[in-house]
């Protein structure tokens, strides 16, 4: 390993990341590693790192190089693994596009919830920011049935359970403060129904087809954004509504404000789903490669 690491800071409305570009997957990033790089106050800070690296280079996705050049081996700020992140996505996107490796337009990005494909948009189309946003096909959700509650203090709500190739539980609230601190993860019955965890979204209507949300991610606690939440909620909103797109067959659109921006989520008819918001790299730098060593022992 070199005695310096590059690095860059990111984010997609403020859910932030590390990102470690390693096209050829040489560097070692043990949970504690990635705890140290994202704890805000004795490392660099974030919601989660983006490990870039070839799709050829990398085991657990290898199988996906024909489709996909690059994987987003995604790491939740705890350490752990994740399959999915749908503002990692973006931002992931962003740093391929600003270290040369794609221009704008369509391009597929491996994952461990499978290969989303990508669009992004021309420079000046972007909302708030110079750069154009970033579009990602997230999939299909996929809705297990039976019934589960989240709690939060002595309140119980009933959740509808999505999975975006990440759990969630979505319940619907009639404030925001409901959720509390969000600080600790949200208690969930059955226990069943999540056995490695959940990200829970808490719920509130703005307008018709406008929604507000939190959300504690598992591995990360309450961030400001997630992608794959703000999918699930759309998702969950749309059934609630009675706006189905498969049964309706018309795609069901909804902007979902999160604590740090807005996302655009449509759901089509043939359960296709997509995401669009910004994506931002912040910083660049380099670490010590033995300053991570000392704290990884």
């Amino acid at each position: 390993m070199s005695t310096l690491i590059a690095f860059l800071k990111g984010h997609g409305t403020e859910n932030d990341f590390v990102i470690v570009p390693d096209p050829e997957n040489v560097i070692e990033l043990p949970p504690a590693a990635v705890v140290a790089l994202c704890d805000r106050r004795a490392g660099i800070g974030g919601d989660g790192l983006l490990h870039v690296v070839r799709s050829a280079a990398h085991p657990e996705a290898r199988a996906m190089a024909a489709e996909a050049e690059w994987f987003m081996d995604y790491r939740n700020a705890d350490g752990s693994v994740a399959e999915m992140c749908g503002n990692g996505v973006r931002v992931f996107a962003r740093y391929l596009q600003r270290a040369g490796y794609v221009a704008e337009g369509d391009l597929a990005v491996a994952t461990r919830g499978g290969v989303k494909t990508v669009h992004i948009a021309k420079t000046g189309t972007g909302g708030d920011s110079a750069e154009g946003d970033i579009t990602v096909g997230m999939g299909r959700a996929v809705l297990p049935g039976g019934d589960v509650e989240v709690s939060v203090g002595e309140r119980t709500w009933p959740a509808r359970n999505v999975n975006m190739g990440n759990p969630h539980a979505v319940a619907f609230v009639d404030d925001l403060a409901d959720a509390g601190t969000l600080y600790d993860a949200p208690p969930f019955r059955p226990a069943s129904a999540y056995p490695d965890g959940v990200n829970v979204e808490f719920v509130v209507d703005r307008a018709p087809r406008h929604v507000a949300m939190r959300v504690h991610e598992r591995g990360s606690g309450e961030t400001r954004s997630c992608g794959t939440g703000a999918c699930a909620v759309a998702v969950a909103t749309a059934r609630r509504d009675g706006a189905d797109p498969a049964v309706t067959g018309v795609p069901a659109t909804y902007t979902v404000d999160v604590p740090g921006g807005t996302l655009v989520i449509t759901e089509h008819p043939d359960g296709g789903i997509e995401m669009t918001g910004p994506a931002v790299i912040v910083a660049e730098g380099e670490i010590d490669a033995a300053w991570l060593a000392a704290v990884t022992r």
